[in-house]
């Protein structure tokens, strides 16, 4: 008997899908005759019938397990008196047909929400009611409340967890202050973005030492103060059951989704300057080489001195006696200490071996309307990374405390490339004539010897994309598995619980061995079917890991089961989060594209693919296609070692960092895609190319001709080529117009 095999449906926007299955085996396509009865995010049962084309496990629908209340976002249109809603989300590949009576207030071309009433079946669409009507598609925000719905991340709090946020204390009271640490006279600062609403770190450095005598140790003492969300966000309250259920801050241009109610966020429990409020510090000891050698975590109650931007950082560490320095005056020589063990870490950082790549991160920048006045690059200054560091290094403590304790809890856990990317990855270098590789178990000390050795060669940003693309995503897991990419044995988040709910849990781990206690995990708010399936997942997952390993299979513990859960959740939303955000983004990016159209732009290849390339405008910072059929009068093949695509008669290629010219041809607001061609730069590119290979090229893409200084050397190549080029559309017609025109001939001859 053939398996059958539990997984949920993914849509793609061609028509066909897959199915993405439960025990984490490769996805089952399903051709589009099989998606025709199934609507993406479907549980479905399916069996594998039999491989494609393309050498995938292709399968068919058994049975739908479960079809989630997802709403479904889409336009309203009216055609042939028939109304119907096409969903916004082109992975649902059929238009919804709506009753007469359904349409509530709703007006043809309006965004609106739907509730299915009937599912699609193999021979009729799925029938739905509209729900909510959210405007016109180019209302101001739209882009906002569409990716809300269509990522299903909560954007409304229960009247339960308003309540609850309404008779919270608007300051900190006498008895909060009970059994903590008085640091008010501490000058503790916060330092983050211009924009920043919510402050959730505070810090402080000074010189110290550590032990006496011959045996002293020099270093410095940095406190790092994290707001004390948990003091006010108990275990299974309305508040904390709201905030387990959105994990994570959402942010979008102009807008932002918090996980906490504002009074707490942006009120007690942000570390707003010249006020008390309480906060978890974790007090380190720093050596001269930017090693943690003593820290202690303990609850404090602090009051920030000033409320600095990274902007005045720098430019006061970069000029001490500058305006912004005499603005700060009592504060310069606390930020120089913290500026001296930022040194220190940073050094110990290059030394451990952590991978650091500069990546171009952009901010676009809008007016009142919520258009696209700019897309700007965020500058990151030392400043930045001064409180990136310090960060890191309260995250590293909060880890190993945990850890030294034996209680569970969540990791951030980041590990190295899989074997099938490891391998990838060498054939590449290899190919690439790079020199240098990497082992079959590679340490993040070779990525990073790779990425400094390469910056100086042209392709350095082509190779450096590589090796960030063969490392894995960080999740959350009661799992101690080390993060890869920084070259810790042990890391978790502790300092950002107004924004991220695993935070909350590390700080409620931290207080639970501070108390000598144990914390337990609340029931989830989950349905039990749901969590059943969770337990299930987790449990093979488990299963095949100690399969691998070859250790006995064991049986999970509840408690650990319970704590699996809750990273894979924390981990799903905030994969959920960073998919809403690129959603919004691309939307208001194609929206500004709208008015370049036919516009010329200058730009780099960060993606070759079977299909094409992708472009980032230099000017601009937005990506777009160039589909492979724009690429000229060229056959053009995918070199998967090269990750290039290569003309078969030129030997033009192209790969990541590429220079190309291209126009705005297209912009599909729907698909949230940019389409583009090349210009004169890339027949010039093709011309040059040609000529290296001894062929001239006529500007058109056409047949190449021999130079008159290459014609000997170049006789046997343009002969090879000719013979394997096809013939062109034109020369073939007239061919066929000739060879009617004998036939004609012939007959004619035949009748005299």
């Amino acid at each position: 008997m053939l398996e059958e095999i539990e997984g949920s449906v993914q849509g793609h926007r061609d028509g066909h899908g897959f199915v993405v299955r439960d025990d984490g085996e490769p996805d089952i396509y399903l051709p589009p005759n099989e998606m025709r009865a199934v609507l993406h995010k479907d549980r479905v049962k399916a069996r594998i019938v039999r491989s494609d084309r393309k050498g995938r496990p292709e399968g068919r629908v058994l049975e739908i397990i479960e079809r989630p209340a997802h709403p479904i976002i889409g336009r309203l249109l009216q055609e042939s008196g028939v109304w119907l809603v096409a969903p916004e989300d082109k992975r649902y590949g059929q238009d919804i047909l709506i009753p007469k009576g359904a349409t509530g207030q709703a007006k043809p071309g309006q965004v609106v929400v739907v509730e299915l009433v009937e599912p699609p079946a193999l021979f009729g669409q799925p029938v739905g009611r509209i729900k909510e009507v959210l405007g016109e598609v180019d209302d101001p925000g739209m882009e906002i409340e569409i990716a809300v719905r269509k990522y299903s991340v909560p954007h409304e709090f229960t009247e339960a967890c308003i309540a609850q946020a309404r008779g919270l204390p608007d300051k900190v009271r006498p008895q909060d202050k009970r059994h903590r640490v008085d640091l008010t006279d501490v000058p503790l600062v916060t330092i983050d973005g211009e924009d920043a609403r919510d402050f959730d770190d505070a810090v402080y450095c000074e010189p110290a030492t550590q032990g006496r005598g011959k045996n002293a140790v020099r270093g410095w003492r940095l406190l790092v103060a994290i707001a004390d969300v948990s003091h006010y966000v108990e275990t299974g309250s309305p508040i904390d059951v709201d905030a387990y259920e959105r994990a994570t801050s959402v942010y979008f241009p102009r807008r932002v989704i918090p996980m906490l109610p504002e009074k707490l966020s942006n009120g007690l429990c942000s570390l707003n300057p010249e006020v008390e409020r309480l906060c978890m510090v974790c007090d380190m000891f720093i050596s001269n080489e930017g090693e943690i050698t003593a820290y202690q975590f303990y609850p404090a109650v602090m009051w920030s001195h000033a409320r600095l931007t990274y902007t005045e950082v720098a430019a006061i560490l970069s000029n001490t006696h500058g305006p912004e320095a005499q603005r700060r005056k009592a504060l310069v020589g606390d930020l120089l200490n913290l500026d001296d063990v930022y040194r220190a870490l940073l050094a110990a950082r290059a030394k451990r071996g952590a991978v650091d790549f500069e990546t171009t991160e952009t901010q676009i920048v809008c007016d009142e309307s919520g258009r696209i006045e700019k897309i700007v690059p965020r500058v990151r200054n030392e400043a930045h990374r001064l409180i990136e560091e310090a960060m890191l290094a309260a995250n590293v403590c909060s880890a190993d405390f945990i850890g030294q304790s034996k209680h569970a809890g969540l990791f951030r856990v980041h590990e190295g490339p899989t074997p099938e990317k490891n391998e990838l990855l060498r054939n590449y270098l290899k190919a690439t004539g790079v020199g240098m590789t990497i082992s079959e178990n590679p340490s993040p000390a070779e990525f990073q010897a790779i990425a400094v050795a390469t910056k100086e060669r042209p392709d350095a940003q082509q190779i450096h994309t590589m090796l960030l693309r063969s490392m894995q995503q960080a999740i959350y897991t009661p799992h101690n598995s080390g993060h890869f990419g920084l070259a810790f044995e042990s890391y978790t988040h502790f300092t950002s619980p107004i924004r991220r709910y695993p935070d909350l849990l590390v700080h409620r781990v931290i207080k639970a061995i501070l108390g000598k206690t144990r914390y337990h995990l609340p029931a989830l708010p989950t349905p039990g079917e749901a969590h059943a399936k969770l337990s299930r997942r987790i449990e093979k997952s488990e299963a095949a890991k100690q399969k691998l390993s070859g250790e006995k299979p064991k049986k999970v513990s509840a408690e650990l089961m319970a704590w699996q859960a809750a990273g894979l959740h924390c981990s799903a939303n905030e994969r959920r989060a960073d998919e809403a955000s690129r959603d919004v983004e691309a939307w208001l990016k194609c929206k500004y594209m709208r008015e370049h159209l036919g516009e010329e732009f200058s730009g780099v290849v960060t993606a070759a693919t079977s299909f094409g390339i992708f472009v980032t405008l230099d000017a601009m910072y937005v990506e777009g296609l160039v589909h492979i059929t724009e690429l000229g009068g060229e056959y053009f093949r995918f070199d998967e070692a090269r990750q290039e695509l290569r003309g078969e008669r030129t030997g033009i290629r192209y790969a990541i960092g590429t220079r190309v010219r291209v126009q705005v041809s297209r912009v599909d607001l729907d698909g949230r895609r940019i389409d583009f061609r090349l210009v004169r730069e890339g027949e010039e590119f093709m011309a040059r190319a040609m000529k290296d290979k001894g062929l001239a090229h006529d500007g058109r893409g056409g047949e190449g001709m021999p130079t008159k200084t290459s014609a000997k050397r170049a006789a046997k190549k343009v002969s090879a080529a000719q013979s394997r080029a096809l013939p062109s559309p034109i020369q073939a017609l007239k061919a066929a117009v000739k060879k009617v025109a004998a036939k004609s001939k012939g007959r004619k001859s035949r009748r005299k």
